[in-house]
């Protein structure tokens, strides 16, 4: 994170289909060597600066932390002022950047390179029920109906969309919830193949080329003022237990406050925010949404596993 939040861009890099984002090699030291991007990134030097919009992937990556989570990637607030970069990159604005993982494995697609497999709905329900690479699972990893990912990462994945509400994941059709005109899912007119679950793909299902076994999760700004009246509870489907660090932390009445804790490190998110007021606003949506879970989770009778492999 200090790397992220103090250090100097060195050199910066178009990515792909991604017009507003770029890819930036940072250096600790004032010196101005000639900088290699490639090698930089493979050594961990290099982050993706994103969209004022996005800046909640900062409140996303310390829900993450705070719940014991440790899928998504580092991120903080940061507003530049380097000669690198255009002007719209340092008009005052803060922006997220992003922590590059260089081994993050990506599909040859063009049109599907955001993911590391290709998995739809019906498939990713079918590998749910098989409890892939489970004790008491018949199937095992990487055979099919299997990927790599072990199964009680879907759980995790599944608990951090509903407390966010991102919809894109696992639900970029938004035949979860009615949307409004305004959601990407209509503009794209993609609510339509709700009616035809064969049509209905995941997207971001990534993971690292050194951790085949676990997801990552990117583009975690999702929808903190999205409505009560309107959760995604699709996003919950197919999933039979939760993992007990981040359940214990939502009954544990403390997660706001530990999310204050935990942001008040980052003070250009919390500036950005309108401070203390503007951030407990947004906790307290986050925390009524982890009561809410909760109370599913009594409901539906469904088990707390211990996970060991943080």
């Amino acid at each position: 994170m200090k790397l992220l939040a103090d250090s100097e861009v060195v050199t910066k890099t178009r990515i792909p289909a991604h017009g507003q984002i770029l890819r930036v090699s940072l250096s600790a030291s004032q010196d101005t060597f000639p900088s290699d991007s490639e090698r930089d990134c493979l050594d961990g030097f290099c982050g993706l600066i994103k969209r004022p919009s996005d800046l909640y992937e900062v409140l996303a990556f310390h829900l993450d932390r705070v719940l014991g989570l440790n899928r998504s990637l580092p991120a903080v607030a940061r507003k530049f002022n380097s000669p690198q970069l255009p002007y719209k990159y340092t008009n005052g604005a803060a922006r997220p950047i992003i922590w590059w993982v260089s081994d993050i494995q990506h599909l040859d697609d063009a049109n599907n390179d955001q993911n590391s497999f290709v998995l739809g709905w019906l498939q990713y329900q079918t590998l749910l029920q098989q409890r892939c690479g489970m004790v008491d699972s018949p199937a095992t990893l990487r055979n099919t109906p299997c990927l790599s990912v072990l199964h009680t990462e879907w759980a995790k994945l599944a608990l951090f969309d509903f407390l966010l509400q991102v919809h894109d994941r696992l639900d970029r059709y938004c035949c979860g919830f009615q949307p409004d005109s305004a959601e990407p899912c209509m503009e794209e007119m993609l609510h339509e193949k709700c009616r035809n679950p064969t049509e209905l793909v995941l997207v971001h299902i990534l993971i690292r080329g050194s951790e085949p076994s676990r997801l990552v999760f990117i583009d975690n700004a999702g929808r903190p003022h999205h409505p009560e009246a309107k959760l995604n509870f699709r996003l919950l489907e197919g999933i039979d237990g939760f993992p007990d660090t981040a359940v214990t932390v939502l009954k544990s009445g403390c997660l706001q406050n530990m999310l204050l804790k935990s942001l008040y490190v980052d003070q250009e998110f919390w500036e950005s925010q309108g401070g203390y007021q503007g951030i407990r606003h947004l906790l307290q949506a986050i925390d009524r949404r982890g009561q809410i879970l909760l109370q599913y989770i009594q409901e539906h009778n469904l088990t707390i596993f211990k996970d060991s492999s943080l």
